[in-house]
């Protein structure tokens, strides 16, 4: 397969400026790498966080980002068994791009938690190019017969939902209330749900993700924007008015995380996910001793949550809501996300 020497990519050149579309050069992979040629990749609001420089964590810059990225493995470094990949081989580059495997966090499999992971999009580049470099170890085997378009979220959005829920405990028949349902997180986050057993009481803004959260399964939807008072509802929707045994945190903003252990029940947990700028997690202690409430934080998978949470959506129990769009749209996705107009998440189409 002939591999060009240049290839179109979004590119930031500097923290807050918007991303350029240019030519850069295709990067060779090393011993223990694959070099996929992109079909698809999915935007993520840690994208946006990423061009604006919102986080206490150095990027690379210049930088390409993306890390939602699926298509077609173009070469391979030396180290790079036919079994983990072959030329040709459908393969998946996620936010984890790679790690060092032999620290305590890789030994327990806690990859993401390694103190040298390489984060596609952030620390290395990612996948709004043609062509992107991942260790084999770390990129994701799609299933054949899977479309690559409607994988892309997955390997981001779906395995970070996905393992939230499991950090959660949250047991078939329970109830999780979900903070941002109607965005490209929650979209997917209440099709996992529901796939577990989950009850779903679905929270976020407007009319358009109020249809597609009532799509997707959930059983309330509560309007932030239009209900006076948020935690109250909640409660209401649950069985007994008790309150939601889980809680996903997967808002861009603050005030959510303060009020997330107003509404669940005791003996409850409360899953931080979102990553809004700048903000803090604060519960009174009194109440989340007496009623034993855990609050704890969820990144993404590792290893393994990446293969099951693929695997549900090869068996057809997953539908990423998701809207086509070409690379050199980039800038004006941004936008539209900036602003809290998408519903569901975009994949970008890469050019040939």
């Amino acid at each position: 397969m002939s591999i060009p020497e240049q290839q179109w990519a979004q590119v930031v050149e500097s923290p807050g400026s918007p991303p350029v579309y240019k030519q850069i050069p295709v990067a060779h992979p090393g011993p223990d790498e694959i070099l996929v040629k992109m079909h698809y990749s999915g935007v993520c609001h840690t994208d946006l966080h990423a061009m604006k420089g919102d986080w206490p964590l150095p990027s690379k810059m210049p930088l390409v980002g993306g890390h939602e990225g699926a298509g077609i493995v173009v070469a391979k470094g030396d180290l790079v068994a036919d079994d983990e990949f072959k030329i040709g081989d459908a393969a998946g580059i996620k936010w984890l791009n790679g790690s060092c495997l032999s620290c305590e966090m890789c030994m327990q499999s806690d990859e993401p938690l390694c103190p040298h992971a390489q984060l596609s999009g952030y620390t290395v580049d990612g996948t709004f190019q043609q062509y992107t470099i991942g260790k084999a170890a770390l990129a994701s085997k799609i299933p054949d017969g899977v479309p690559l378009d409607a994988t892309a979220p997955i390997l981001c959005a779906g395995i970070t939902v996905y393992k939230g829920l499991k950090e959660s405990g949250a047991r078939p028949g329970q109830t999780v209330a979900i903070v941002g349902a109607g965005g490209g997180l929650g979209s997917l986050a209440q099709q996992y749900a529901k796939a577990m057993g989950l009850r779903i009481i679905a929270i976020d803004a407007g009319d358009e993700k109020k249809a597609m959260c009532e799509s997707l399964g959930a059983e309330a939807y509560i309007d932030f924007s239009s209900t006076e008072d948020v935690v109250s509802a909640v409660k209401s929707a649950t069985p007994g008015g008790l309150g939601a045994h889980a809680v996903l945190l997967l808002a861009v903003s603050e005030k959510p995380f303060q009020q997330a252990t107003e509404y669940v029940r005791s003996h409850g947990s409360v899953v931080a996910i979102g990553l809004p700028a700048g903000a803090f997690l604060k519960a009174p202690v009194f109440t989340t001793v007496v009623r034993m409430i855990s609050i704890k934080g969820s990144y993404v998978g590792n290893r393994q949550d990446g293969v099951e949470a693929l695997d549900f959506f090869a068996r057809g129990l997953i539908k990423a809501p998701f809207k086509r769009a070409p690379l050199s749209d980039l800038g004006k996705i941004f936008e539209l996300m900036g602003e809290g107009k998408i519903a569901g998440r975009y994949v970008l189409e890469i050019p040939e």
